[in-house]
């Protein structure tokens, strides 16, 4: 039995590093092997639940393709659709949703981000509370502060395209001008776990676009102590100077939420401002060779051009493919009595 067996994954920071490794070891082996019959019985007749607050293309189907191809069966819930308790409904607690749910499914994942919750942080709080009296392991499918499966996916495609050793390798977090007032999770599980892999870290942003203080500060102590780089600048030519990888999206400024609710028109509008803040093939230039990532969907035009996105230094489709072999990896490991 994996020592992984039942342990949720809300942030990669919950795992220690050699347990990443091997999810994405054992998603590379998923990938090049992938009806194989060791994998294709691992979950046979057991469900995977999904809580989908917030509407998904990739993450829904790559969680479904997942559990099909382990053999299983993912069942789609909203949220909005059942009787759950609320701070302005009656229903039913999580302590007890939690519970009942562990009866029937041998995992939960949930997706709850900024245009659901009233404070950044609301929706860590809601996993942390499920896993506080779930019997099966919780999965973060993306919420408001962490994208766990899209930075292990990242990293997957990182090794495939640089080399399985990233140390050394530089890494710069690009903001992008945007229509779509993004939230901090998938930027902030990259510094996370990018910054555990070794890489040298820069973030390029406008004034006013700071990240959460405490995600920033754990990523300049990780750099501190792996011996890397890591600084945060409005030049965007200093960040792009030499970088082997460029993930350039938009996200929003953390005044976004107030009132008790989340602003994305007003975020639209402040970021719509800074129209030299794209990442396009002048910028690019000043890579070494870099590689452009992104976790999808791009909103082309704003966040990056599309000579850019569609060039063949962009690995946005492999990184897509990789979210079904890392959420694969990690459903085996946490769902099953898979070894690796």
């Amino acid at each position: 039995m994996s020592k992984l067996k039942g342990k949720h994954l809300i942030t990669t920071m919950d795992w220690e590093l050699d347990d990443l490794v091997k999810v994405i070891e054992v998603a590379e082996d998923m990938q090049k092997n992938r009806y194989a019959d060791k994998y294709t019985k691992l979950l046979a007749f057991r469900t995977f639940l999904m809580f989908f607050y917030n509407p998904s293309v990739r993450t829904r189907q790559s969680f479904e393709a997942a559990a099909t191809e382990l053999g299983g069966h993912a069942q789609f819930l909203e949220p909005k659709s059942m009787r759950l308790k609320t701070a302005k409904s009656a229903g039913e607690t999580v302590e007890d949703a939690a519970n009942v749910m562990s009866r029937y499914g041998v995992g939960l994942g949930i997706r709850i981000l900024e245009s659901k919750i009233a404070h950044y942080g609301d929706g860590e709080k809601l996993l942390r509370e499920y896993a506080k009296y779930s019997k099966i392991p919780i999965i973060s499918m993306a919420h408001d502060k962490y994208h766990p499966m899209q930075s292990l996916a990242d990293i997957m495609g990182l090794r495939k395209h640089l080399g399985k050793n990233l140390e050394g390798k530089t890494f710069t977090l690009a903001w992008g001008k945007g229509a779509l007032a993004r939230s901090w999770s998938s930027v902030q599980a990259a510094l996370l776990l990018y910054s555990r892999f070794g890489m040298n870290v820069r973030i390029a942003r406008p004034e006013g676009y700071d990240l959460d203080p405490e995600v920033i500060e754990y990523t300049k102590k990780q750099c501190e102590k792996n011996g890397k780089e890591f600084f945060i600048t409005d030049n965007q030519e200093e960040a792009y100077e030499g970088s082997n990888v460029v993930y350039c999206r938009n996200w929003t400024t953390p005044n976004a939420y107030h009132d008790g609710e989340f602003h994305k028109e007003e975020e639209v509008e402040k970021s719509l401002k800074h129209q030299d803040w794209i990442c396009d093939e002048r910028k690019m230039k000043l890579t070494n060779d870099g590689l452009f990532i992104h976790p999808m969907p791009i909103d082309r035009g704003n966040e990056v051009s599309d000579e850019v996105a569609s060039s063949k230094r962009s690995i946005i489709y492999d990184v897509a493919e990789n979210r079904l072999h890392v959420q694969k990896a990690t459903m085996a490991l946490t769902m099953s009595d898979f070894e690796g």
